[in-house]
C-alpha cells in the first residue's frame, strides 16, 4: 500500500496519473497547502521540505516503509519499483526521457508556476513579473512544440513519465494566458493524452 500526500496542483497530479497508469493500490491524503497543512510536524516528517506531493511506500525495497518526496523522484521511484516501460530501460530512450523529465522539473514547473502567480495570485499587478514569466512560458511552449514536431511524445517514440510530468502543467494553458491552438502539435498531444483513462482519473485526484 502507498500513502499519497497531495493537493489539487499540477505537481500532485503528475503522481496521481502515474499511480493510475501503474494500477498501484494507494490511499490519498489531502494536504491543504492553503491552510499550512504542509508545515505540520507530521507532514514534515514525511517531506522535510514541506511541499507536495510525497508518498510513503509501506512495501519499500527492504520491506520497510519508505518516504519519497519531490515529484520527479517519485515518478522515477514508482517506475523502477514496478519495472514499468514508462521509464525506458534502453540507455538512449532512458536518457531522453529523463532529460525531458528534468526539463519539466527545472523549466516548465517553476516558470509556469511563476506565471500563475503573477497573473492570478500576486497581491498587486507587477508588469515586469508578468512580462518576464509569460515570455518564458511561451518560449517553453515553443520548445515543446518543436519537440512534438519531431516525435509523437515528449520523451521520444513512446508515452513516458516525461509526458505525464508535463501534461498537468500544459492542461492549465488558459490559466497561463496561452492559446494552445497556436501550438498545433502540442494541441494534438494534449488531446490524445486527455483521452487516456488514467489521465482522466488522475487529474481528478484530489477534486479541485
Amino acid at each position: 500500500m502507498i500513502d499519497f500526500y497531495t493537493f489539487a496542483t499540477p505537481n500532485g497530479r503528475k503522481v496521481s496519473i502515474l499511480l493510475e497508469e501503474l494500477g498501484l493500490e494507494y490511499s490519498t491524503h489531502v494536504v491543504d497547502i492553503r491552510n499550512g497543512g504542509q508545515s505540520t510536524p507530521e507532514y514534515l516528517a514525511i517531506n522535510p521540505n514541506g511541499k507536495i506531493p510525497a508518498i510513503v511506500d509501506h512495501d519499500g525495497p527492504d520491506g520497510k516503509p519508505l518516504s519519497v518526496f519531490e515529484s520527479g523522484a517519485i515518478l522515477i521511484y514508482l517506475c523502477e519499483k514496478t519495472a514499468s516501460n514508462l521509464l525506458p530501460v534502453e540507455p538512449r530512450a532512458r536518457a531522453e526521457t529523463l532529460s525531458w523529465l528534468m526539463f519539466q522539473m527545472a523549466g516548465v514547473g517553476p516558470m509556469f508556476g511563476q506565471t500563475h502567480h503573477f497573473l492570478h495570485f500576486a497581491p498587486e499587478k507587477v508588469p515586469y513579473g508578468i512580462e518576464r514569466y509569460s515570455k518564458e512560458t511561451k518560449r517553453l511552449y515553443g520548445v515543446l512544440e518543436q519537440r512534438l514536431t519531431d516525435c509523437p511524445y515528449v520523451g521520444g517514440l513512446t508515452y513516458t513519465i516525461a509526458d505525464i510530468a508535463i501534461f498537468p502543467w500544459v492542461d492549465k494553458y488558459e490559466f497561463q494566458g496561452v492559446e494552445l491552438k497556436d501550438y498545433p502539435h502540442l494541441l494534438k498531444w494534449h488531446g490524445e493524452l486527455k483521452m487516456r483513462t488514467a489521465v482522466q482519473v488522475g487529474m481528478a485526484i484530489p477534486p479541485a
